[in-house]
């Protein structure tokens, strides 16, 4: 019995959602997205009430998947999501101009990445950079990708990390 997959989502008024070739296609005020779900999950709309159902019990895996999936996409379309970073270290900078992000690191030369379209990103000083977005796997993967130009590193915890990120430290060599 999976647990998550039987959650009944309630749907939002502002918020719409359509099936069609068991594609989910959510909108709301702040977009839209769509999801592929597996074709033995049936998806059910009644008022503002969702429910998924699986055709038999070797969809157990992804039922819960796709009511997982389908709430993000909700939550996604009506309030968005938010990561932030911080860069910690003497000289290491965020700085956004357009759809490109400069990453001083601490590198010979600066790392220059693109902003996936959907992003939006927010430098409200040289150490932090804030990213909105409507989809979480986009958001969360475009932040993974810049925390993995600089890890923070344990002895003195420099590098890009995740807004309220604890850094486990190690002591250094002891002096004899």
């Amino acid at each position: 019995m999976s647990r998550i997959g039987n959650r009944v989502l309630t749907i939002p008024d502002n918020v719409t959602i359509s099936t069609e070739n068991s594609v989910v296609t959510v909108k709301g005020p702040k977009g839209e997205l769509s999801t592929k779900i597996n074709e033995g999950i049936a998806v059910h709309v009644e008022e503002n009430k969702l429910t998924l159902t699986r055709a038999n019990e070797n969809l157990k895996k992804f039922h819960g998947t796709a009511n997982s999936n389908i709430e993000n996409m909700i939550i996604g379309v009506t309030e968005g999501y938010t990561k932030k970073l911080e860069i910690v270290g003497v000289g290491y900078r965020f700085n956004a101009v357009g759809n490109k992000l400069t990453v001083s690191a601490g590198y010979s030369h600066s790392v220059e990445v693109e902003v996936p379209e959907g992003l939006s990103i927010e430098c409200p000083s040289n150490t932090e950079l804030i990213i909105r977005g409507i989809d979480k796997c986009l958001v969360g993967e475009f932040a993974a990708n810049i925390r993995k130009i600089r890890k923070p590193e344990p002895y003195k915890g420099k590098g890009v990390r995740y807004s309220g990120e604890f850094i486990r430290r190690k002591e250094g060599k002891k002096a004899a």
